[in-house]
């Protein structure tokens, strides 16, 4: 699904070059939730801004869903991340003068989708977070929860290959957040895969791999205890 090899983002003045990512690696399979921690400035957010397209890369491989991104015009990176990438963000990102339907619906005309399917995709999202009975709601009518609930449907509708999650509980108290997170898991467990960043370490327990990321280089703390286990016990029969 997502596969980064040596992948590295240098940030260029006349005067300064600042690192970002430094030969960052990690792939994701189809159908994982991986989260991403790391301390502020690690890199984790141009990591997200490059996995989603957002950001080109300074060096190495990434190839998404198959795709080798690399070199792409911006119309094909806009086109591929149209089609294969939904978004969550911490702020939400909701348009404040649209209603719900119309919030979904943004992404899914950029798409040139027929009208009739994007309401039967858009219904179909609502409904699935639990929203369906407030399709012509406007945003300041909901709760942060339900904002959140929202941005999720908009992602749902254009059916992502990739769902891209910045610090999707950041602006909730505890009990909307462990909504969201299950949630979230419900939609993992339908077959899409998700990446998520995140600052709590009791929501990256929640999902089935945890990538931590610091001064710009990835270190998968599911596989790492495994490896160190592995040395320790060859080390031991010498």
């Amino acid at each position: 699904m997502l596969h980064m090899r040596q992948v590295t983002k240098v940030y260029r003045t006349e005067l300064v070059e600042t690192h970002a990512l430094r030969s960052l690696d990690l792939h994701v399979a189809d159908g994982e939730f991986v989260a991403v921690t790391g301390p502020s400035g690690s890199g984790k957010t141009t990591f997200l801004n490059i996995a989603g397209l957002l950001e080109e890369f300074t060096g190495g491989d990434y190839s998404l869903d198959g795709v080798d991104v690399k070199g792409l015009s911006d119309n094909a990176r806009s086109k591929l991340r149209n089609e294969k990438i939904g978004f969550i963000f911490q702020g939400f990102n909701l348009i404040p003068d649209l209603n719900l339907f119309d919030n979904c619906d943004v992404p899914l005309r950029y798409r040139g989708m027929p009208a009739a399917e994007r309401k039967l995709r858009i219904e179909d999202a609502l409904g699935l977070v639990g929203l369906g009975s407030r399709i012509k709601h406007y945003p300041a009518e909901l709760s942060g929860g339900q904002q959140q609930r929202a941005a999720i449907a908009r992602a749902l509708a254009g059916s992502p290959r990739l769902l891209l999650a910045d610090e999707p509980t950041g602006n909730l108290d505890s009990q909307m957040a462990r909504s969201v997170l299950e949630l979230l898991e419900d939609i993992n467990q339908q077959g899409t895969t998700i990446v998520m960043v995140t600052h709590d370490p009791e929501l990256a327990a929640r999902a089935q791999r945890n990538v931590h990321i610091v001064d710009g280089m990835a270190t998968d703390l599911s596989v790492a205890p495994v490896l160190a286990r592995a040395a320790h016990a060859e080390t031991a029969s010498l």
